[in-house]
């Protein structure tokens, strides 16, 4: 507790795991409902392609940020071990 109180340990990189997986869920909510609600009460096959490019896209997005987070904190762990020795 106190390497954290500290900040001598990082608690972000083990957040981060947590955070993708509610972005994907959060992605995943907004591309179905993209998909199956329309604003004249039908689906249309646009409304259903844009929610699918919502999802894929939405999780891409979430893997590609999530992973620069951890190589930004990987470098700094790195950084901290070459400057020990």
């Amino acid at each position: 507790m106190k390497e954290i109180f500290l900040f001598n340990s990082m608690l972000t990189p083990k957040i981060i795991t947590v955070v993708y997986w509610v972005l994907l869920f959060f992605t995943l909510v907004s591309g179905l409902g993209m998909m199956f609600t329309s604003q004249y009460g039908g689906v249309t096959l646009g409304n259903f392609l844009m929610g699918l490019g919502v999802i894929i896209g939405g999780a891409i997005g979430a893997r590609i940020w999530c992973e620069l987070l951890i190589v930004l904190f990987k470098i700094n762990d790195n950084i901290k071990t070459l400057a020990s020795k």
